[in-house]
Formats: C-alpha cells, structure tokens, sequence
C-alpha cells in the first residue's frame, strides 16, 4: 500500500504489528484515509493464519518477524522503513484490531506532519468517559504504571496506549530496543529525556469485534504484561 509518486518520500506511514489477524486486517486497511497515509507496513509476527496473504492483497509492505512481541514486531517493521530508499516523515503505530483508530489516523498524525509536535500519544476513552473497554485489571496496571512513571522520571502521563503518531527521524534517535510489552513505556520515557515535544490526543476505543485482545483478554497474560512494564521502569530508571 504505497501511494507516493517517483522520486518523493512518504510523508506518513503506518505499522501494524499483526498475529493471526486475517479477518481483522480487511476492514482496518480499508479505513486507513489515503491521503495522508503513503505507504502501510503489516508485520507478521508469527501467524498461524492468511495474515500475511491478506495484507498482501491489500497492498500493504509485508515483513515477516517470527520472534513474537510486540517490540519485536514493531522494531522489525522500523527497519524495514529505515532500509528504504525514501524514508517517512512520520509514522504511526496501529493495533490490528483497532479499525476506529484506522479512520483518525490523520487526525494523530496532524500535530507531527505540522511540525506542532514530534511524539503524539492516543489517550484511550470510552463512549461514557474511562480508559476505553480496557477490562478492570488492565485499567489498575494502567494506572499502577503510570503512577510509578511520574515517581520516578518526573513525567505525568495519562496512557500508554499503543496508538501513537511520531516523526521517523527522532524515532530513531530514542534507539528503542524492547522487544516485548515494555514497547509503549520505554518510547514516553525515552522521548521525555530527550526532549521530545509530547501530546496527548484523547481517541475512541471501543472493544474488539472480532477476537479477543491478545493482551488485556485475560488475566495471566495482563499480569506478565504487568511485570515487564515494571522491569521496563527499573532498566530505563538505571540507564545512564
């Protein structure tokens, strides 16, 4: 899904970590507004299903990352941008599932591609208010986290949604390395220390209509998710 002419660079990509993701990918892909989207990167992190093929169909840059993780993923789609002849302007990282966020993916993308800002965040809310459909664990290790961040970096954030727009060149300055749920936490902290101008943006989230949420679905899984975040704050807190 590459829509620049000859010789121009993207402006905006976006990147989406993907896991058996087939019926999710079709309605999403066809919500993402062209322009100002140029050029879309699924990356398959280890799918069982037509993740790929359907991705593939869609015209979107397919990579392959058979380590699961979400860093992982996301590290490996990064440089399969930074390789390219043309490098984006700004990119912006997107759930699979999350075909509402597809449609306002120029809307986050905005304050960065109008040089307002070089890190957007998405702030999940709900119809009625609240941290969107997060389940009621998540919205304590949400809080937990957060909490434990504004302790100790001096930073007050109000989400840690992956739902982000950043510009491509001080993306790579932060040289983010996490490979697994401790993604989204170490890019707010990293950009906080140097200096990145940061918005928040308040976005719709509802829950998944097809599937379940590979992370906040259940229990055991948020609470390993929950323990890495916290491994996270201790590295990044000792790193020189």
């Amino acid at each position: 899904m590459d829509s620049e002419s000859p010789g121009t660079a993207p402006r905006l990509a976006v990147l989406i970590p993907a896991l058996n993701e087939e019926e999710a990918l079709p309605p999403l892909l066809a919500r993402l507004p062209r322009p100002p989207v140029d050029r879309v990167v699924v990356v398959d992190n280890g799918s069982t299903d037509a993740t790929a093929r359907v991705a593939r169909d869609a015209g979107a840059d397919v990579v392959s990352q058979p380590e699961r993780g979400y860093g992982a993923a996301c590290l490996a789609g990064i440089g399969h941008l930074a390789g390219a002849e043309r490098r984006p302007e700004a990119l912006v990282f997107l759930d699979a599932d999350d075909d509402e966020a597809a449609a306002r993916v120029g809307e986050l993308a905005a304050p960065v591609l109008e040089g307002r800002a070089d890190l957007v965040i998405g702030v999940r809310r709900g119809r009625g208010g609240g941290t969107g459909t997060l389940m009621p664990h998540a919205r304590l290790g949400n809080r937990l986290v957060l909490g434990l961040a504004a302790l100790l970096f001096g930073r007050r954030w109000r989400d840690l949604g992956p739902f982000r727009a950043v510009r491509f060149d001080r993306l790579l300055e932060l040289e983010m390395d996490d490979r697994t749920w401790g993604w989204t936490l170490q890019m707010q902290i990293r950009a906080a220390r140097q200096g990145l101008r940061v918005m928040e943006v308040e976005v719709p989230h509802r829950a998944r209509s097809r599937g379940r949420s590979k992370i906040t679905g259940s229990l055991p899984t948020s609470l390993r998710v929950g323990a890495r975040m916290l491994w996270t704050l201790a590295r990044e807190r000792l790193r020189k």
